[in-house]
């Protein structure tokens, strides 16, 4: 169904067919379709597709700003196909083992997952409200080296209409130098549909960003982060993260999985001083 879509996504884009409302018609209904199939799986990100489904279709206020080239519309794709799959990886409760707990309550999970393999799943609470950690995180982005010890630098290069960039990622070093330098090339699309906001990102190619010397390119996704108020405290956020990486290199695996659930715990942990220092 998704492959079928995208391609009606991608024949709407050019200027000679923004103009033929059977097609247009024809696309909505099928994004409409694909979103109640989703919806109906799992309550947790429903309501958020519920709310895309209400304001409006996921192409109809992308492609009202302007025609995009073809290239362009490639990464917007990228960034839906990041989004979607997070979303049913999240959907699905089963087969999730605690790898984490901390004593402020902070949790990380993971899975194995055919053809991904090892996901991880961070649940926490920022005694934040929504707009102040999705500020923090989206408009910010660049930022993000200035607080979290874990990443050097964050890069955004391309700007694709509203919901899309592309960006350069330098990882911090590791204590003890266990994982070499690493750097990521990344689309990341972010949705913000009523109380519910959703970053996703994957790994992509970009022609002015090449392997850099001194890095070993790593990748990662579908990866992403479910920003949501929390019910009854609306100045509290809860923060879901899906995080999924390829290293790269030779690691042994468990120093692999060591590394990335600690990373998650420390992220936490940072952006909530991040979030608490005086405006």
């Amino acid at each position: 169904m998704l492959p079928a879509t995208s391609k009606l996504c991608a024949a709407i884009s050019y200027r000679h067919l923004r103009n033929m409302t059977g097609l247009r018609r024809q696309a909505a209904v099928a994004i409409s379709q694909e979103l109640s199939r989703l919806a109906s799986h799992s309550p947790a990100p429903s309501s958020w597709i519920h709310q895309v489904r209400r304001r409006s279709s996921l192409l109809s206020s992308r492609l009202e700003e302007k025609p995009f080239s073809e290239m362009e519309m490639s990464y917007i794709k990228q960034g839906e196909e990041a989004l979607q799959k997070s979303l049913r990886i999240l959907e699905d409760q089963d087969d999730w083992k605690t790898e984490t707990v901390a004593g402020n309550g902070d949790k990380v999970l993971s899975k194995v997952l055919p053809g991904v393999g090892k996901v991880f799943r961070l649940e926490v609470v920022v005694d934040q409200p929504l707009d102040t950690v999705y500020g923090e995180l989206v408009d910010n982005m660049e930022q993000m080296g200035d607080w979290n010890p874990n990443v050097k630098e964050v890069r955004i290069l391309e700007k694709i209409g509203k919901d899309t960039v592309i960006t350069h990622e330098k990882a911090a070093a590791t204590p003890g130098n266990i994982v070499g330098p690493r750097d990521f090339v990344s689309v990341r699309c972010s949705k913000r549909r009523g109380s519910t906001c959703v970053l996703a990102g994957m790994s992509t190619t970009y022609g002015a960003m090449p392997e850099q010397e001194g890095f070993i390119r790593a990748e990662n996704g579908p990866t992403c982060m479910v920003l949501r108020p929390l019910p009854g405290s609306p100045s509290q956020t809860r923060l879901t993260w899906l995080l999924s990486i390829d290293l790269k290199g030779w690691l042994p695996k468990t120093i692999i999985n060591q590394v990335l659930s600690q990373t998650q715990v420390d992220f936490a942990k940072h952006l909530r001083q991040r979030l608490a220092r005086p405006a």
